[in-house]
């Protein structure tokens, strides 16, 4: 609360028709029962520059048929001078730190960090047999077992199915759908704000639309590092267990299998070898391995009603 109403200070401070233009979404939010407002409500009353400052400022924030206001109360103490307790207290630190709070919302932990370095370290164990055969035999102590209890197909479908399920999960809870949503929010109204412009002619308008769109693209880069963070934690996991089928299956030159393997037999190709070349030079273990993960994920999407596509209103 005391955020949201620090923010309207600074948006209203010296700027009278800024605080008609507060005052006026607050009484469109007030009248309306489901407390949302859109564009189409005041757009007689307000310019689409200041409704895109609201926006971007996080005052007014995504709701189910428009945008809502962050904090009802807030916005009207904010605009009335009236501090709340906290805001009171916290006043002096709340404009200082408003940026950095925001950035420190999706940047990333030391854990993250940590895990992107090892992650890049791994890499190298598809080309230096010396590593992949050092992370093959450890996961081995684990899979091993696994191997010889049943065929490898069974095995690898196994894999498919662990790794799409904290796959789904990391995605789910790392990264802020919320703030992807109301991000991708943001882009629309500006997009139609910018298309309207151009239908009125209104220079002035388009280039404060265009300096929108420039300071929105930290915004982006910031959607960027919250769609790539869950990605760091999936190959973390999910790079020693392909390091395993690599050194399990004997790829690279002179190596040699260490599992038991039959002939794999795929659909619309028929029986064929795990390094056989299936499409260009993916070989037949890689194909098999991701037409079980893409059904298995989707399978669990499905179960667990979990939705990885942001939705704009």
């Amino acid at each position: 609360m005391a955020r949201t109403e620090q923010k309207v200070r600074d948006l209203v401070d010296g700027d009278g028709e800024m605080r008609d233009a507060v005052g006026t979404v607050l009484a469109h939010v007030d009248d309306d029962e489901d407390g949302e407002v859109t564009w189409v409500d005041v757009k007689g009353e307000l310019t689409s520059g200041q409704w895109g400052r609201l926006i971007e400022r996080g005052i007014l924030v995504e709701g189910d048929a428009g945008f809502r206001l962050a904090d009802t109360e807030a916005v009207r103490n904010g605009l009335n001078g009236e501090a709340s307790t906290t805001s009171s207290t916290s006043k002096s630190k709340s404009k200082s730190k408003s940026t950095s709070d925001d950035d420190d919302s999706s940047s990333w932990s030391k854990y993250d960090k940590g895990a992107a370095v090892v992650t890049v370290a791994l890499f190298a164990g598809y080309s230096w047999a010396p590593l992949r055969n050092v992370i093959g035999s450890v996961m081995d102590v684990a899979l091993g077992p696994l191997a010889t209890l049943m065929p490898f197909y069974a095995v690898v479908m196994i894999l498919a199915l662990a790794t799409g399920l904290y796959s789904t999960l990391l995605q789910a809870n790392l990264m802020d759908m919320d703030k992807m949503s109301e991000y991708q929010s943001k882009m629309k109204d500006i997009q139609e704000r910018r298309k309207q412009a151009k239908e009125d002619g209104n220079d002035a308008e388009l280039d404060r639309i265009q300096e929108e769109q420039m300071e929105a693209m930290g915004d982006q880069m910031g959607m960027f590092k919250e769609q790539f963070r869950p990605m760091v934690w999936i190959m973390f996991f999910t790079i020693p267990v392909f390091l395993w089928m690599y050194w399990g299956i004997g790829i690279g030159p002179n190596a040699e299998s260490h599992v038991p393997l039959q002939n794999l037999v795929l659909p619309l190709v028929g029986e064929v070898a795990w390094t056989d070349q299936i499409l260009g030079p993916i070989q037949a273990w890689i194909v098999w391995y991701f037409l079980c993960s893409m059904g298995f994920t989707q399978i669990i999407r499905k179960g667990l009603n979990i939705d990885m596509s942001p939705t704009a209103s």
